[in-house]
């Protein structure tokens, strides 16, 4: 199947699943969801997978067992491309009725894995090298995300040059655009593969410099 466009079918199923997120509803528009949300992002994601690599597609349905929000499913369908052997820094794509958003970089970071972030960010040679990214990510519109610290990493300064990227425990940069005409149309392949190649030397950098964790997978 040939990536045309993510139609406009399929922003009003997430419409509706956001005002009536029940199994009843999914059951009933579960072949909408097949053929306007996931048929097409299985199609943008093997055009994107020559230059990128394979894509994992999340799962429909949220993991409730320790959350207060019960609602059994998402209301957005994410894809995320972690190529092989490099641990850290990954490209992410997802489509909702709020449009259409990419982003890449980390979402979460294992205990030792913040740990060598941090020396690379206090580091003169890789820490400029990151700073200088991020200011020209900021640059070309990207916002600049993570979940982060309020106080001061223990070791580090409050007086450290680059004190905002150091209290960064994940960090990523995002893009959004709401729906439009173009969203129906091969505009969004042009769109998510310029913005990849965009995050191309972010995902370098946590490559580099962050990696895999060492720790045991959590049972």
């Amino acid at each position: 199947m040939s990536f045309t466009g993510f139609p406009d079918e399929g922003l009003v199923f997430y419409e509706g699943l956001e005002a009536d997120n029940t199994k009843t509803f999914w059951t009933a528009h579960r072949d909408e969801y097949e053929s306007f949300v996931r048929a097409p992002m299985l199609a943008l994601l093997e055009e994107l997978s020559g230059e990128f690599g394979t894509a994992k597609v999340f799962r429909p349905y949220r993991d409730v067992r320790f959350s207060h929000d019960k609602t059994p499913y998402k209301t957005h369908q994410g894809a995320v491309v972690t190529p092989e052997g490099r641990g850290a820094g990954s490209w992410y794509v997802q489509i909702s009725a709020d449009g259409l958003m990419v982003s890449g970089g980390s979402w979460r970071l294992e205990s030792d894995q913040i740990a060598r972030y941090r020396r690379a960010v206090a580091d003169p040679v890789q820490g400029v090298r990151l700073e200088r990214e991020i200011d020209r990510l900021r640059a070309a519109g990207w916002d600049i995300e993570g979940d982060r610290l309020v106080r001061v990493p223990a070791g580090y300064s409050a007086d450290d040059d680059r004190l905002e990227l150091l209290q960064h425990k994940a960090l990523h940069a995002t893009r959004r655009w709401t729906p439009e005409d173009w969203l129906h149309t091969r505009d969004v392949l042009d769109r998510v593969r310029t913005s990849w190649r965009d995050l191309a030397p972010l995902n370098a950098w946590l490559a580099d410099n962050v990696g895999a964790t060492t720790k045991e997978p959590r049972r």
